[in-house]
């Protein structure tokens, strides 16, 4: 079982799983301080993933990216900046903040 090497790789692979509706591989990385009970996937159509920023200092770390989405809505952009945190050699997601606008 290979795990992310940093908070961006897994940050990208937890896009993937939501474009693939991966809730088991979304909660297995979701750290148990924050993660829900359970994970019920919206339907959404991704469309797109563009990292704007992401560093790690020793076992934290933040990616900031913009997501593109199609909802029933009509078409989204999901501005957020989440936060990472690594145990035992494994990045997990902790939380995330939605930046205001569209950046």
């Amino acid at each position: 079982n290979v795990h992310a090497p940093t908070p961006e790789a897994l940050m990208r692979s937890r896009y993937s799983a939501y474009v693939l509706g991966l809730p088991d591989y979304l909660l297995a990385t979701w750290h148990a301080s924050t993660a829900p009970g359970d994970l019920e996937l919206q339907n959404v159509k991704w469309l797109g993933l563009e990292v704007r920023h992401a560093a790690a200092t020793a076992d934290a770390g933040v990616v900031e990216f913009v997501a593109r989405c199609r909802t029933a809505q009509g078409a989204q952009r999901m501005h957020e900046t989440s936060r990472f945190v690594r145990e035992a050699g494994r990045w997990y997601y902790i939380d995330g903040q939605f930046q205001a606008g569209d950046g």
